[in-house]
């Protein structure tokens, strides 16, 4: 673990993964896994969070700030929260199963 981050933080850095058809195809195709971490994560502390969560090493980590759709029930509009994902690039070799409960 790294020391420069507390551990309760990297606990709160990652809210769960993104399971959809890009992100199983991405996996597949690119090593990479997709996560969707906290607004205020830093590429930093996302490396770490994973390290240490799922025991693998990482490559690399890219972020998407994803806006937030805007929302409409009769007269009043509304907006969803941003929030943000991380593209997390394993080490050629290492793998993270998420489905590895069932």
């Amino acid at each position: 673990m790294n020391p420069k981050f507390s551990e309760a933080r990297l606990l709160q850095v990652i809210e769960g993964p993104l399971v959809s058809e890009k992100s199983t195809y991405v996996a597949d195709k690119f090593e990479q896994v997709i996560f969707r971490v906290a607004t205020t994560a830093t590429k930093p502390e996302i490396k770490a969070a994973v390290e240490q969560l799922f025991k693998v090493q990482v490559e690399s980590v890219q972020v998407v700030n994803v806006k937030g759709k805007l929302k409409r029930s009769g007269r009043f509009a509304g907006k969803r929260k941003d929030w943000k994902k991380a593209y997390v690039c394993l080490k050629p070799g290492q793998e993270i199963n998420l489905m590895a409960g069932e």
